[in-house]
């Protein structure tokens, strides 16, 4: 479909909250295929519909890259044990930092039918839903960074 613009630190939209969706109509499908092909694009692994602009509560998420999962209002309902590292995102580029989320997330949600479904995810699965759930309700991971912000740049040093 196309490649939408991705909203920096800084861009008010993203410390807004999301109205759920409550109908999928075509825009909505338009905007999910966007979505997913602008996180292909950035070479991420997460993106939240105020990233490109949209106050809607949609998030997509592929952290293996073949693997590709939707949530529409998503709802954290579990989570457990504690994992600690290194965390960027696709709206604060060039930068990372070090950032404790849970090891295990459990999420209900809907697809794009608008059918519930829960979903569960360890690791880095885990840290991407928690991450851009938080999108959802106007949160950067920035906020939770322990120490300073890295350039991503220094790490492949």
């Amino acid at each position: 479909m196309a490649i939408r613009n991705i909203r920096e630190i800084g861009d008010p939209v993203l410390n807004k909250n999301c109205k759920e969706v409550t109908e999928v109509t075509k825009r909505t499908k338009d905007l999910i295929q966007d979505m997913f092909d602008t996180m292909y694009d950035a070479d991420g692994v997460g993106l939240a519909a105020p990233q490109v602009g949209i106050l809607k509560r949609i998030v997509v998420v592929d952290v293996t890259g073949e693997d590709p999962v939707l949530l529409i209002n998503p709802v954290i309902m579990e989570t457990s044990g504690e994992q600690t590292g290194n965390e960027g995102c696709l709206s604060v580029p060039g930068k990372t930092g070090v950032v404790t989320r849970p090891n295990y997330v459990k999420v209900k949600a809907y697809d794009e039918n608008l059918q519930p479904f829960e979903i569960e995810g360890t690791e880095l699965l885990a840290r991407a839903f928690c991450h851009e759930i938080e999108h959802l309700d106007g949160h950067l991971y920035v906020e939770k960074v322990e120490g300073e912000l890295m350039n991503t740049a220094d790490l492949a040093e």
